[in-house]
């Protein structure tokens, strides 16, 4: 736990986080700073069915908490002989879930019928938007739900497809990769844990996230922390049993890249292509004086909120802001330090060895 008197921290750690992380990296690309072909290249090793199975449901698989439940080593494969052990609608709820209790009773519903109305989609936003969807825009929502009805109206057949996806995914690529990135994962959670005993938790969390600070309201639950290789710089938070909150975040050092063998640092070339942009520069500039919120941004730059939120992840990407999670949605603030660190990245890699 940390030195000071908030919540104590909890840990965890596994390959498993990064097996479905990775998944949800690979189809979003672009969003991560991953090049996209390849990343198709990985996808493309699947059979078309498993593909198109991992495609369709990548919008709303929400594996963690199950990852978190698992007993013994969290690899991969046990996560996979934990869900071949499960029946076929238990399946589905620990990969797409059917919860809030609201939601529960409505996805399991249609299940029993076989398919959804309208009236199901219309009953299940809600609810979802006080949960895993929270600040989501509703058009989002509303896809995303869609989704997930289609997926609850075939369980058996949704959970056993589902189940196969992910064994070729494993026996494809991850099996490999699991050996890459194991190092780096024991590494980080031994440097957080220490870091947990000098610094208090919203330090801790700002440094380990590199940049995310969770507002008063969001800082209550007792928060268990776990490395993540493919998720870096990004954070992802979600609900557990007893009120706890999982908090998963980046381990991949600056200078190594999320491709093998590239040979320029990911960290680098993200900051390098954010800073290039005159939009992005004039809002670190604004985000230098003050932290403000998308839309105030927005307002500022005479731009659409979602080409402004389009700037704000590229420059979250490059660990050049910090994002500020609320009730009321996000502000975000330059990150100090945050430039001065791109010119060090910079200058040791100019002043390097190429192996």
């Amino acid at each position: 736990m940390t030195n000071s008197d908030e919540h104590p921290v909890e840990w965890d750690s596994g390959t498993a986080y990064d097996f479905f992380a990775s998944l949800h990296v690979l189809h979003r690309a672009e969003r991560y700073g991953l090049r996209g072909s390849w990343a198709a290249g990985v996808r493309s090793r699947l059979p078309v069915a498993a593909r198109d199975c991992l495609q369709r449901v990548m919008n709303v698989l929400r594996p963690m908490s199950g990852v978190h439940a698992l007993s013994g080593p969290k690899d991969a494969a046990a996560a996979l002989a934990a869900l071949r052990a499960m029946e076929p609608i238990e399946r589905l709820a620990a990969l797409v879930p059917d919860r809030p209790e609201g939601v529960k009773r409505i996805l399991r519903s249609v299940a029993v019928r076989g398919l959804w109305r309208d009236e199901d989609l219309a009953r299940i936003i809600a609810p979802m938007q006080k949960g895993e969807w929270l600040n989501q825009p509703l058009a989002i929502v509303r896809k995303e739900a869609a989704e997930l009805l289609d997926l609850w109206a075939d369980p058996v057949g949704s959970a056993d497809g589902l189940l196969a996806a992910l064994e070729c995914y494993h026996e494809s690529f991850f099996e490999e990769e699991e050996a890459r990135i194991r190092p780096a994962l024991d590494a980080a959670l031994t440097r957080a844990q220490e870091l947990a005993t000098r610094l208090p938790q919203p330090a801790l969390l700002e440094e380990l996230s590199q940049g995310v600070r969770l507002a008063p309201e969001q800082a209550n639950a007792p928060l268990v922390l776990a490395p993540s290789f493919w998720i870096t710089p990004f954070v992802v938070i979600t609900d557990l049993a007893g009120g706890k909150k999982l908090f998963l975040f980046g381990a991949r050092p600056d200078d190594v890249s999320l491709v093998p063998g590239e040979y320029v640092p990911d960290a680098l070339h993200q900051a390098l292509k954010a800073l290039s942009e005159p939009t992005r520069l004039r809002i670190l500039r604004y985000l230098t004086d003050e932290p403000m919120a998308p839309a105030d941004l927005a307002r500022r730059l005479r731009l659409r909120p979602p080409t402004v939120i389009h700037h704000l992840d590229a420059l979250r990407l490059a660990r050049l802001v910090n994002v500020i999670l609320g009730d009321n949605g996000r502000r975000y603030a330059a990150r100090p330090g945050g430039a001065a660190a791109v010119f060090q990245l910079l200058n040791d890699f100019l002043e390097g060895q190429e192996d």
